[in-house]
């Protein structure tokens, strides 16, 4: 469409709801090797799978991260 301006605007990490592996990586300092096995637990309450894409739900990964010990 000629002579249509999109803006993008990007939306800070910690407003998203919903994070890709990399972003979740970044908002969390935990490894991304580390998130993907976490993840890939049938119970993992925090992964969102959107057809193949695994995306991570940023409150719920808050909430598991709160209640852990170590990772």
């Amino acid at each position: 469409m000629k002579g249509v301006n999109i803006i993008k605007r990007e939306i800070p990490i910690w407003e998203k709801a919903n994070l890709t592996l990399e972003e979740a990586s970044a908002y969390s300092g935990i490894g991304i090797n580390r998130l993907r096995k976490i993840a890939d637990n049938k119970n993992c309450s925090f992964v969102l799978w959107c057809g193949s894409k695994r995306l991570i739900k940023r409150k719920k990964l808050d909430e598991y991260i709160d209640k852990q010990y170590s990772i």
